[in-house]
């Protein structure tokens, strides 16, 4: 699950990403497993984000045994579902 905001702050140059990963994915192991990947994820497509992105990306508990390849392609769909959102919010 993605959630995709416009900061209006002076912040920080550049888009800002968060990551959330509760107890339900996992024991500290898989949890941290799995923020790594998305981590990594995130960073293979943080270029194509507006740079006044705030992104929140809520790992689900089948992250945990999702393969890198099936991150990825969800991440994907769940950044374009995100995208279309923020886009009809305004």
């Amino acid at each position: 699950m993605v959630h995709l905001t416009t900061r209006t702050d002076p912040g920080p140059t550049g888009p800002v990403v968060g990551f959330v990963v509760s107890k339900a994915v996992g024991n500290a192991v898989v949890r941290n497993r799995v923020k790594r990947r998305l981590r990594a994820l995130v960073g293979e497509r943080i270029a194509a984000l507006p740079a006044s992105t705030s992104l929140v990306v809520r790992a689900q508990v089948p992250a945990a045994t999702a393969t890198y390849d099936r991150l990825g392609t969800d991440l994907d769909g769940a950044l374009r579902t995100a995208a279309r959102r923020a886009e009809a919010g305004r």
